[in-house]
């Protein structure tokens, strides 16, 4: 595997952890005894995430731009 996706799959596992830590299911995450709606609330949770980090990331490339115009 790639070092590339290595890195992806890495960070993917890390925002899961932190998204089950504020959602208090981090113990059963751990233990491997979580639920279908547990892992429904993680994974959905953690696209929100995702979500708002791309639209975020899309917002200051556009900012970027209209400097550059304007420069």
């Amino acid at each position: 595997m790639s070092k590339k996706k290595n890195r992806r799959k890495e960070k993917y596992a890390a925002l899961k952890w932190e998204t089950a830590r504020e959602l208090h299911l981090d113990d059963d995450l751990q233990k491997g005894a979580l639920t279908t709606r547990e892992a429904g609330k993680i994974g959905g949770q953690m696209v929100r995430k995702l979500v708002e980090a791309g639209e975020k990331s899309l917002e200051v490339n556009q900012e970027t731009k209209n400097i550059e115009k304007r420069a």
